[in-house]
């Protein structure tokens, strides 16, 4: 999977958490702060980032809040 958009924000538990899942997983993203002019686009066109973090391709919404290894790991077909 690439092209994958980490939304996060400053001082979010729930971030830092979902990094480590995201890095132990091995799951390429590029990271936006929920206030970039990028993140605002994406709330534009309905992606939800109420509850952070999200990982999303700008289209479909991958994961949000805390991150399930098991979950990404199915989802994006990993072992």
């Amino acid at each position: 999977m690439s092209d994958l958009l980490y939304i996060t924000a400053n001082d979010c538990h729930l971030c830092d958490h979902s990094r480590s899942v995201l890095d132990q997983l091995g799951v390429e993203r590029r990271e936006l702060n929920v206030e970039s002019d990028e993140a605002m686009a994406l709330a534009e066109r309905g992606i939800p980032l109420t509850f952070l973090p999200v990982l999303t391709d700008g289209e479909r919404v991958f994961a949000y809040g805390r991150f399930s290894a098991k979950r990404l790991s199915a989802e994006f077909g990993l072992s």
